[in-house]
């Protein structure tokens, strides 16, 4: 699940299938794989591993691990304990250590096996392309991920301890490890190059411990706004532990060791990290009143009594900070990216003048670079398009219509003129290889008074139209073809009292019946031919004349 990387390896790849190798099929391909990682990258939610120092220490270890250190990366939703119990099976011999400060050199000198593990929190270093705030989805991999300085936090208590208030003396010794590489690398656990160590004052704790705390309540309003369908369930915790005293106190504490006389006499070089602090607090009300709005529009209504004692609490609190710090808006950055991200999410609207929904994409690509490209700003028009769309619709329809219409014109005066057709074959039998194939219907009945020909002439005449019936068409007929009507219903019917060219039916021989009618273009077209090629002066065959 580590696009970024994919997607960096991606555009090497793609500059060779385009300027090197010109194989747009791959080229086209892997566009689309890249397509794929960003939306991935937007909404997929992925599992933040944890990493763990572990330092082996003593004599009884190889060389290459004996008393340093190394970060471990752990696997997805893998526990603490659950790697110590991984990593000891590796050293049956070995003894855990229950302290996570260094050891003294007796223990590294000693003849035995000792491992200290302890979780450590990676150091974010985002690149330097980021120079603009961006969502958290897009940050939080770089939370864990390519990240070479991790640090380790323990409580220290300096001077007499206030059991009033616990923050008033609780120093923070703070260790950092930098690693030999970036982690994850080729290898899921570096050696620790460097160490070093500073002192974190309370008061700098409490702007720390304040400043994730607005990161935190920000961070899960935008997993909301992006996605409503989370659950509700953290969130409320989140606004519950902030904002109701009896939970956690909130920055209560803080009021009361830092925002006395007594300190500000005792300490005037931290003038300025109360201010600061002040102003933390102060800005912390804006993102609870969007977690809170958020939160009563998601509430079912068994949780209702729970939200409406929330904005109770809530309405006192932001009432005191207030009057007491200053009125604040929200940030600029949360407002753009609560207009712009579900924008971005959506895949196509569709405009009301338009049945066919318009990708964002294509419409961007309208606007020049004097005009706005973000659907709802000024100047962004899709009047261009619109009815071109509908042009080419109604024009194929037009056309469609107008060559129904030519169809039936043609199939009506054909129909009319079949008789004609009849007798320009009859008396035209010369210049019938010329014609066009059509299908031939004879009348019912034949008139008696028509002048006579020559019995070759009536071979000729039979045959060609019985060729010609089951020909394919020619490539012109396609646009519209004539209705063919079945030979097996065009039959020679010969009645009792009527004569065919100058013979009465007591004249006509009894002869076997005739092959019968072939069924496809390779049955009897060399017959057919064979015909075609007998002489005028041969007499026909009897039945031809013959019903079959």
């Amino acid at each position: 699940q580590m696009w970024e990387e994919a997607i960096a390896l991606g555009k090497e790849l793609a500059e060779q299938y385009e300027n090197e190798m010109f194989d747009y099929e791959q080229l086209s391909e892997l566009l689309r794989k890249q397509a794929q990682f960003y939306e991935n990258i937007v909404k997929v939610i992925r599992p933040k591993p944890d990493y763990f120092a572990v330092g082996y220490y003593g004599q009884g270890f190889p060389t290459f691990i004996r008393n340093k250190v190394f970060i471990y990366r752990g696997k997805e939703y893998e526990r603490r304990e659950d790697f110590e119990a991984r990593l000891l099976t590796q050293f049956p011999n070995a003894e855990k250590m229950k302290t996570t400060s260094p050891p003294g050199d007796d223990i590294k000198t000693s003849s035995g096996q000792y491992i200290q593990c302890f979780t450590v929190k990676p150091k974010l270093d985002l690149p330097s392309k980021f120079h603009r705030p961006v969502s958290e989805q897009i940050v939080s991999f770089y939370r864990v991920n390519e990240v070479q300085r991790f640090e380790y936090s323990r409580p220290v208590r300096k001077g007499e301890k206030n059991p009033d208030n616990e923050f008033a003396n609780m120093w923070i010794e703070r260790t950092i490890y930098v690693t030999a590489y970036k982690l994850p690398g080729i290898l899921r656990w570096f050696e620790v190059k460097s160490v070093f160590m500073v002192e974190i004052s309370p008061l700098e704790n409490a702007i720390e411990t304040m400043q994730l705390t607005n990161d935190k309540i920000n961070n899960m309003v935008q997993q909301h706004l992006n996605d409503p369908n989370l659950p509700i369930n953290p969130l409320s915790m989140l606004l519950n532990g902030i904002v109701d005293p009896a939970v956690m106190g909130g920055f209560a504490n803080y009021e009361k060791a830092f925002f006395t006389e007594k300190y500000m006499h005792e300490h005037p070089e931290d003038h300025d990290k109360i201010e600061k602090l002040k102003d933390l607090i102060a800005w912390q009300i804006p993102f609870l009143a969007e977690g809170i709005r958020i939160h009563g529009e998601k509430v079912t209504e068994a949780l209702r009594p729970f939200h409406e004692r929330m904005e109770a609490c809530f309405r006192q609190l932001k009432d005191k900070v207030e009057k007491q710090y200053g009125l604040r808006a929200i940030l600029p950055g949360l407002e753009e990216r609560r207009g712009s991200r579900p924008r971005s999410m959506v895949r196509s609207f569709t405009m009301p003048s338009s049945s066919r929904p318009l990708s964002v994409a294509s419409v961007s690509s309208l606007s020049s670079d004097s005009t706005p490209s973000r659907p709802g700003s000024d100047g962004f028009v899709l009047e261009p398009l619109l009815p071109k769309k509908m042009h080419s619709r109604s024009q194929d329809k037009l056309d469609k219509d107008d060559l129904d219409k030519d169809k039936k014109e043609k199939k009506k005066e054909k129909r009319s003129s079949k008789h004609q057709e009849i007798f320009d074959k009859e008396f035209k039998s010369t210049d019938i290889s010329l014609q066009q194939a059509e299908a031939v219907i004879l009348s019912e009945t034949i008139s008696p008074l028509r002048p006579q020909r020559p019995k070759s002439q009536v071979l000729n005449v039979m045959s060609s139209e019985r060729r010609f019936s089951v020909s394919p068409a020619p490539p012109s007929s396609q646009l519209s073809p004539p209705p063919i009507t079945p030979r097996t219903k065009l039959a020679f019917s010969i009645q009792p009292n009527l004569e065919l060219n100058g013979m009465s039916s007591s004249d006509i021989p009894d002869v076997p019946p005739p092959l019968p009618l072939k069924g496809s273009t390779a049955d009897y077209g060399n017959l057919m031919e064979s015909q075609d090629l007998i002489s005028p002066t041969t007499s026909p065959p009897a039945h031809q004349r013959v019903s079959p």
